[in-house]
């Protein structure tokens, strides 16, 4: 009678216990010293790492405008992400775990948009337990109420912290700044001339 042909087992290697699997989840979310509640990266996340698609209802800027108008205006807190001039996406409503990175003046991670959808992507490597934050850079106008605006204080406790999530230009100076550029590279543009006839002989 033929004995079973042992096999031998893979030596176990210590370091094996704690190897990453690639398809772990990059991050967790928890309550966040910043505000409410925070993502944490779950593991360590490599510079370049696409992390989260920013998702919710697909609306445009009009029926955001409507949807908030109710909200008092103490409260500065919403889901909305401006994507371009004609959509919004609202994360208040079928959203997904991105609508709580927290705004960093600090940030080590940044925004992308690609056909219409957002992604948030490492701009940096990333410390297992640290909380992602991007720069919100949200918009506003010089007119606006200096109280209403103040509602959106910054409190990442970044070295660097501006002390707002408001972009640091207001938007109707961003457009006097672009006016200007454009009129002054129009100005110096080089001038041509028409072509002269020839003259008949």
């Amino acid at each position: 009678m033929k004995q079973a042909k042992q096999t031998r087992k893979p030596p176990h290697h210590a370091h094996m216990r704690h190897a990453v699997r690639s398809d772990a989840p990059h991050y967790v979310v928890r309550r966040s010293k910043i505000h409410g509640s925070g993502v944490y990266a779950a593991r360590e996340i490599p510079k370049g790492t696409r992390i989260v698609e920013y998702l919710g209802e697909r609306i445009s800027h009009a029926q955001a405008d409507a949807r908030y108008e109710a909200k008092g205006q103490d409260d500065g807190h919403t889901f909305l992400f401006v994507v371009n001039s004609k959509l919004v996406i609202d994360a208040g409503v079928d959203g997904n775990d991105a609508r709580f990175i927290n705004h960093s003046c600090d940030p080590n991670c940044e925004t992308v948009i690609e056909g219409g959808r957002v992604f948030i992507e490492a701009v940096r490597d990333i410390r297992k337990g640290e909380e992602l934050g991007y720069e919100y850079g949200l918009t506003w106008e010089s007119t606006d109420d200096p109280d209403e605006l103040a509602n959106y204080a910054c409190r990442c406790g970044a070295a660097k912290c501006r002390g707002s999530m408001l972009d640091p230009v207001p938007l109707d100076k961003q457009r006097k700044q672009k006016a200007k550029r454009k009129a002054a590279k129009k100005k110096a543009a080089p001038v041509r001339s028409k072509a002269q006839p020839k003259a008949r002989k």
